[in-house]
């Protein structure tokens, strides 16, 4: 059973939880007012999320194209203390996806094969281990935790001191860990992982601060199994005209990981399985428009969409104020 989950906020203030299915008919969800507080009833009562969702979909018929447009819809998942959410990646996942990092790099470095290209024939070679077996780890990255998350048609702010702001379409995958510490996945969401590429390639060393950066999650949490071949488009729209657009593909069938394998070597550290916490994992991509030449500019409208969620992510590029940081004895 797949369902689509969002998270709303009334006029009024309150928050609201609504289920979308595949006919578009949205309804409010009755007894439950987020994503986080649904999930955990599903897992004290042992029901599977989608089934507790549907039984409790009894509220008022909403237009949810009018709850984008108004800035109404959520991310899909937040947690009360966003201390206890964690927004973490995987790069080098998806074919075709080393070729821009290795042009980086390999302007930087100067080298025959960069990292980035030894690390993505590992993947190619051991990310799709055979059951019972253990596949190569992945590249890994940890952006931030649940004060990083932007709702769509909200803005992205790029940090003052930011080279640069770019989109990066993606699959992320939403988490709950139960409490006996075992990671229980809840869905799928569209989600711009937004990175300082201008930063990393600078030095491939400086990927770690080039993923600290907000990222927007699109609109709607699909419940059940991704499908495998995820296809959609990813633009850039300036002064309202599209300046840039390309194809993405997601899902197992472009990539060189399964996603078991992305999720068990994230999860096999024990700090990533302490229970009532949130994590949020971006999958990667193989899309890029600065990979294209593009510079993106502040004002600049990134949208991605793709089936089979609904609803596409949309959100402007801006700059963040600039903050005097220093450090005092105590």
């Amino acid at each position: 059973m797949s369902l689509h989950l969002l998270q709303l906020r009334a006029e009024s203030g309150d928050r609201r939880l609504a289920v979308a299915h595949d006919d578009g008919a949205a309804r409010l969800i009755v007894g439950y007012a987020t994503l986080y507080d649904l999930a955990q009833a599903a897992l004290a009562t042992n029901q599977p999320l989608a089934a507790l969702a549907a039984g409790h979909a009894n509220g008022a018929e909403i237009d949810l194209g009018r709850e984008l447009t108004e800035g109404r819809i959520l991310a899909p998942i937040d947690h009360p203390d966003p201390a206890h959410l964690v927004l973490s990646g995987t790069g080098l996942t998806h074919l075709g996806s080393a070729e821009g990092r290795d042009k980086m790099h390999k302007a930087a470095a100067g080298e025959q094969e960069t990292d980035s290209m030894r690390m993505f024939r590992m993947g190619l070679e051991g990310g799709k281990p055979a059951a019972g077996e253990i596949g190569v780890q992945p590249e890994w990255f940890y952006k931030g935790d649940g004060s990083s998350i932007v709702a769509p048609e909200a803005p992205l702010r790029s940090p003052d001191f930011a080279l640069d702001g770019s989109e990066e379409p993606e699959i992320a995958g939403i988490y709950l860990i139960d409490a006996a510490g075992k990671p229980v996945r809840l869905g799928y969401c569209l989600a711009n992982e937004f990175s300082d590429h201008v930063t990393e390639r600078g030095n491939y060393l400086w990927l770690a601060h080039s993923k600290l950066r907000p990222a927007a999650l699109g609109p709607e949490l699909l419940t059940g199994a991704l499908p495998a071949s995820v296809k959609g488009t990813s633009s850039i729209r300036r002064g309202g005209e599209v300046v840039w657009s390309r194809p993405f593909r997601s899902g197992e069938a472009h990539m060189s990981h399964s996603l078991a394998n992305l999720e068990r070597h994230h999860f096999k550290y024990a700090g990533f399985r302490r229970p009532g916490d949130v994590h949020v994992h971006f999958f990667g991509t193989a899309t890029l428009s600065f990979a294209d030449g593009v510079r993106t500019e502040h004002g600049d409208l990134f949208e991605i969409e793709a089936a089979p969620f609904r609803l596409p992510l949309r959100n402007a590029l801006a700059r963040a104020d600039a903050v005097e940081v220093s450090v005092r004895a105590l």
